[in-house]
Protein backbone atom coordinates (compact mmCIF):
# COMPACT_ATOMS: atom_id res chain seq x y z
CA UNK A 1 0.00 0.00 0.00
CA UNK A 2 1.88 3.12 -1.30
CA UNK A 3 1.63 6.48 0.99
CA UNK A 4 0.15 9.49 -0.76
CA UNK A 5 3.85 10.87 -1.08
CA UNK A 6 5.19 7.78 -3.07
CA UNK A 7 2.09 8.60 -5.73
CA UNK A 8 3.48 8.45 -9.71
CA UNK A 9 1.41 9.56 -12.70
CA UNK A 10 -0.04 6.69 -14.24
CA UNK A 11 -0.60 4.28 -11.00
CA UNK A 12 -3.76 2.81 -10.44
CA UNK A 13 -5.43 2.95 -6.74
CA UNK A 14 -8.66 1.82 -5.40
CA UNK A 15 -10.95 4.74 -3.19
CA UNK A 16 -14.45 3.75 -1.92
CA UNK A 17 -14.60 0.27 -4.41
CA UNK A 18 -13.65 2.57 -7.52
CA UNK A 19 -10.48 2.76 -9.52
CA UNK A 20 -8.69 5.43 -10.41
CA UNK A 21 -5.27 6.43 -12.24
CA UNK A 22 -3.28 8.86 -10.94
CA UNK A 23 -3.87 12.02 -13.69
CA UNK A 24 -1.48 14.30 -11.82
CA UNK A 25 -0.32 15.94 -8.56
CA UNK A 26 0.23 19.07 -6.79
CA UNK A 27 2.57 19.00 -3.89
CA UNK A 28 2.21 22.02 -1.17
CA UNK A 29 4.44 22.57 1.51
CA UNK A 30 2.64 24.74 4.21
CA UNK A 31 5.11 27.55 5.68
CA UNK A 32 3.84 27.11 9.72
CA UNK A 33 5.92 24.40 11.43
CA UNK A 34 4.77 21.32 12.41
CA UNK A 35 2.37 21.26 9.18
CA UNK A 36 2.29 18.22 7.28
CA UNK A 37 2.62 18.41 3.17
CA UNK A 38 0.21 18.31 1.25
CA UNK A 39 -0.47 16.54 -1.98
CA UNK A 40 -3.46 17.31 -4.17
CA UNK A 41 -3.79 14.37 -6.57
CA UNK A 42 -6.00 14.83 -10.15
CA UNK A 43 -7.51 11.30 -10.83
CA UNK A 44 -9.40 9.92 -13.75
CA UNK A 45 -11.74 7.40 -13.28
CA UNK A 46 -11.66 4.01 -14.67
CA UNK A 47 -13.32 3.02 -16.71
CA UNK A 48 -15.65 6.23 -17.74
CA UNK A 49 -12.71 8.58 -17.28
CA UNK A 50 -15.04 10.60 -14.61
CA UNK A 51 -12.55 12.83 -12.93
CA UNK A 52 -11.88 13.35 -9.08
CA UNK A 53 -9.37 15.54 -6.94
CA UNK A 54 -8.71 14.46 -3.67
CA UNK A 55 -6.02 16.01 -0.98
CA UNK A 56 -4.05 14.10 1.21
CA UNK A 57 -1.35 14.04 3.52
CA UNK A 58 2.10 12.50 3.05
CA UNK A 59 1.86 9.24 5.43
CA UNK A 60 -1.85 8.48 4.35
CA UNK A 61 -2.17 5.06 2.90
CA UNK A 62 -3.74 4.22 -0.56
CA UNK A 63 -4.56 1.12 -1.73
CA UNK A 64 -2.87 0.25 -4.95
CA UNK A 65 -4.35 -1.71 -7.87
CA UNK A 66 -2.08 -4.50 -9.97
CA UNK A 67 -2.79 -4.55 -12.90
CA UNK A 68 -2.07 -7.19 -15.75
CA UNK A 69 -0.65 -5.54 -18.86
CA UNK A 70 -1.40 -7.32 -22.34
CA UNK A 71 0.53 -5.87 -25.63
CA UNK A 72 -1.91 -5.22 -28.16
CA UNK A 73 -3.13 -3.24 -31.74
CA UNK A 74 -5.26 -0.61 -32.41
CA UNK A 75 -7.74 -2.27 -35.34
CA UNK A 76 -10.33 0.38 -35.96
CA UNK A 77 -13.37 2.88 -34.06
CA UNK A 78 -17.04 2.14 -34.77
CA UNK A 79 -18.91 5.01 -33.54
CA UNK A 80 -17.77 5.66 -29.88
CA UNK A 81 -16.04 2.67 -29.42
CA UNK A 82 -12.46 1.56 -30.14
CA UNK A 83 -11.25 -2.20 -30.83
CA UNK A 84 -7.78 -3.43 -29.87
CA UNK A 85 -6.38 -6.94 -30.61
CA UNK A 86 -4.53 -8.50 -28.33
CA UNK A 87 -1.12 -9.95 -29.65
CA UNK A 88 -0.96 -13.01 -28.03
CA UNK A 89 -4.28 -14.79 -28.02
CA UNK A 90 -5.86 -12.71 -30.61
CA UNK A 91 -8.48 -11.49 -28.31
CA UNK A 92 -10.35 -8.46 -29.02
CA UNK A 93 -11.24 -5.48 -26.43
CA UNK A 94 -13.94 -3.10 -26.25
CA UNK A 95 -13.67 0.60 -24.91
CA UNK A 96 -15.40 3.51 -25.36
CA UNK A 97 -13.68 6.92 -25.98
CA UNK A 98 -14.18 8.13 -22.40
CA UNK A 99 -12.08 5.65 -21.21
CA UNK A 100 -9.38 6.42 -23.43
CA UNK A 101 -9.83 10.21 -23.67
CA UNK A 102 -6.51 11.41 -22.71
CA UNK A 103 -5.24 8.30 -25.38
CA UNK A 104 -7.08 9.67 -28.36
CA UNK A 105 -4.76 12.47 -29.97
CA UNK A 106 -2.34 9.96 -30.65
CA UNK A 107 -3.94 6.57 -31.84
CA UNK A 108 -3.80 5.50 -35.18
CA UNK A 109 -4.55 2.83 -37.58
CA UNK A 110 -2.92 -0.56 -37.46
CA UNK A 111 -0.80 1.14 -34.19
CA UNK A 112 1.25 -1.68 -32.12
CA UNK A 113 2.94 -1.54 -29.05
CA UNK A 114 -0.48 -0.29 -26.78
CA UNK A 115 -0.78 -1.99 -23.09
CA UNK A 116 -4.05 -2.97 -22.62
CA UNK A 117 -4.13 -2.73 -18.82
CA UNK A 118 -6.69 -5.41 -17.21
CA UNK A 119 -7.93 -6.20 -13.45
CA UNK A 120 -10.19 -9.86 -13.79
CA UNK A 121 -10.37 -9.72 -17.57
CA UNK A 122 -11.76 -6.51 -17.95
CA UNK A 123 -9.75 -3.62 -19.96
CA UNK A 124 -9.97 -0.63 -17.55
CA UNK A 125 -7.75 1.71 -20.10
CA UNK A 126 -4.52 1.41 -22.57
CA UNK A 127 -1.66 3.11 -22.13
CA UNK A 128 0.45 4.50 -25.03
CA UNK A 129 3.57 4.19 -26.42
CA UNK A 130 6.23 7.00 -24.46
CA UNK A 131 6.30 8.27 -28.18
CA UNK A 132 4.61 8.39 -31.34
CA UNK A 133 5.48 9.32 -35.02
CA UNK A 134 3.23 12.12 -36.68
CA UNK A 135 3.21 13.95 -40.07
CA UNK A 136 3.35 18.35 -39.94
CA UNK A 137 -0.48 18.86 -42.09
CA UNK A 138 0.31 22.64 -41.84
CA UNK A 139 2.96 24.98 -40.46
CA UNK A 140 4.81 28.60 -41.30
CA UNK A 141 7.56 28.16 -43.83
CA UNK A 142 10.69 26.89 -42.42
CA UNK A 143 13.80 29.48 -42.30
CA UNK A 144 16.70 28.97 -44.18
CA UNK A 145 18.88 30.74 -41.91
CA UNK A 146 16.90 29.15 -39.05
CA UNK A 147 19.94 27.02 -36.69
CA UNK A 148 19.13 24.70 -33.62
CA UNK A 149 18.43 27.09 -31.08
CA UNK A 150 15.56 26.87 -28.43
CA UNK A 151 13.27 29.38 -31.06
CA UNK A 152 9.88 27.66 -31.59
CA UNK A 153 6.80 27.96 -34.15
CA UNK A 154 3.55 26.19 -33.83
CA UNK A 155 2.73 23.32 -35.70
CA UNK A 156 -0.69 20.87 -36.51
CA UNK A 157 0.09 17.54 -36.57
CA UNK A 158 -1.81 15.16 -39.19
CA UNK A 159 -3.93 14.24 -35.74
CA UNK A 160 -4.61 17.74 -35.25
CA UNK A 161 -2.87 18.28 -32.50
CA UNK A 162 -0.92 21.69 -32.03
CA UNK A 163 2.09 21.43 -30.93
CA UNK A 164 5.42 23.84 -30.93
CA UNK A 165 8.11 22.92 -33.01
CA UNK A 166 12.07 24.24 -33.72
CA UNK A 167 12.02 26.85 -36.93
CA UNK A 168 13.60 24.75 -39.20
CA UNK A 169 11.03 21.84 -39.26
CA UNK A 170 9.01 22.37 -42.75
CA UNK A 171 5.70 21.56 -43.86
CA UNK A 172 5.60 17.31 -44.53
CA UNK A 173 7.98 16.54 -42.19
CA UNK A 174 7.61 13.49 -39.82
CA UNK A 175 8.45 14.08 -36.15
CA UNK A 176 8.68 11.75 -32.60
CA UNK A 177 5.81 13.38 -30.27
CA UNK A 178 5.86 12.41 -26.30
CA UNK A 179 2.59 11.39 -25.43
CA UNK A 180 2.67 11.59 -21.64
CA UNK A 181 3.55 15.85 -22.57
CA UNK A 182 2.04 16.38 -25.82
CA UNK A 183 5.54 17.89 -26.68
CA UNK A 184 8.13 17.90 -29.60
CA UNK A 185 10.91 15.13 -29.16
CA UNK A 186 12.47 15.24 -32.13
CA UNK A 187 12.81 14.32 -35.87
CA UNK A 188 11.50 10.93 -37.12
Amino acid sequence: MPKASELKKGMVVKINNNYYSVHSIDVRSPSSRGANTLYKVRFSQLPGGGKDEETFIGGDLLKEVLLERRNCSYLYREDDTFTFMDSEDYNQYLLNSAAIEAQLPYLQDGMENIQAMMIDGEVLTIQMPSSVVLTIAECVPGMKAASATGRTKPAILSNGLEVQVPEYIKEGEKVKVNTETGKFMERA
